[in-house]
């Protein structure tokens, strides 16, 4: 089997931002609504990896290069869809509706980040490499049950499929016919491991095969080629036919957290190779020439995406601070007899030693 052939990666704009494919279910409006997105989510990527080295937040995953992937599939849900992401997936979780600021308490250990807001159907964001991928599956095994028409979408790295959960959640969304999108960004490395290192496969979405179900291989870094394929997939999905894998090819433009040094084990030479078509310019280049906005236009748009980031660091700077008690808040709906016990005593030890907050 080639997989190039089997699994040919789908693609509407080229990297240098000319069309090659069939836009038609875009519309120039959608694609100015992208653009501002795109731009806003970068500038607060950067700005936050700029916080952390002020030491005005902790550590931090910074997802540039992976905002079209994100957002695209995003688009493509209804509101009462399901999203269940890792720790490098608030661009998915902000274009669905989590405030912008939800990133920067998460990275001060603010204890409200984990508690979703009420209008966006989305879990916490999952640090435990694969476990997200379980709980899409609970989530849509339990939507087809009750008779619901909702889909789970799942976000993770290709490092994520060398994880026992990833092999058991396809399996069992397979047998089970469980209305599940799972969304493998390939950003080529996991950590300092790049996918060569990871696995024997030539591609990620050639897993599929073992568990019957379909596989997508699409560019990552084209918003147009994401939220079309999406909007085809979902619909499937929510028909009954079945899960589906897509493989969104990437690039984890920086580090793969604050904590990390890419230049140990990614070269200069890889950079360039890699990096060259990311969503940003790509799209932005194709605007310009299609003539759908002008250098005007682009100049607003980054103008506003930096006052929705300002706006963001400010909220989360002044917010109040957590009592420490908190942490026994949002983990479960009714908090459990022995976690009651802890909160109790942890109370009385603080009452005793004086601060409770954090």
């Amino acid at each position: 089997m080639n997989p190039d052939e089997e699994f040919p990666i789908r693609r509407v704009l080229d990297e240098n931002g000319k069309l090659v494919g069939d836009r038609s279910q875009v519309s120039d409006d959608q694609l100015k609504h992208f653009f501002q997105w795109l731009v806003t989510l970068r500038t607060f990527d950067q700005r936050a990896w700029n916080l952390q080295r002020q030491g005005r937040i902790g550590t931090y995953p910074p997802f540039s290069g992976q905002e079209a992937t994100q957002v695209g599939v995003v688009a493509a849900l209804h509101p009462d869809d399901w999203i269940c992401g890792s720790y490098r997936d608030w661009a998915a979780l902000a274009y669905a509706g989590v405030p912008l600021y939800y990133p920067l308490l998460n990275s001060m250990g603010h204890p409200i980040a984990g508690r979703i807001p009420d209008n966006v159907n989305a879990l916490p964001v999952q640090v435990v490499i694969a476990a997200q991928i379980l709980h899409a599956v609970g989530l849509g095994w339990s939507a087809k049950l009750q008779g619901q028409n909702r889909v789970a979408v799942t976000f993770f790295g290709d490092g994520a499929t060398s994880q026992g959960d990833f092999h058991e959640s396809l399996n069992l969304a397979s047998v089970m016919g469980a209305p599940v999108v799972f969304v493998c960004q390939n950003n080529q490395w996991a950590i300092s491991v790049p996918v060569s290192k990871q696995m024997r496969s030539r591609t990620v979405v050639q897993r599929a095969l073992a568990y019957d179900i379909e596989g997508i291989r699409l560019d990552g870094n084209d918003i147009i080629a994401v939220y079309q394929t999406l909007t085809e997939v979902v619909s499937k999905v929510r028909a009954g036919q079945g899960p589906v894998l897509i493989e969104a090819v990437t690039y984890r433009l920086g580090a793969h957290t604050t904590a990390d040094d890419p230049t140990r084990y990614r070269t200069d030479e890889d950079n360039q190779r890699l990096s060259r078509g990311e969503p940003i310019a790509r799209l932005k280049r194709y605007l310009l020439e299609a003539g759908i906005v002008t250098q005007e236009g682009v100049a607003a748009v980054e103008e506003s995406a930096k006052q929705a980031v300002d706006d963001a660091v400010a909220t989360a700077e002044s917010y109040p601070k957590a009592a420490m008690e908190e942490i026994f808040d949002h983990v479960y709906g009714t908090l459990t007899q022995p976690l009651a016990q802890q909160r109790e005593q942890f109370l009385a030890r603080a009452g005793q030693g004086g601060a409770r907050h954090g």
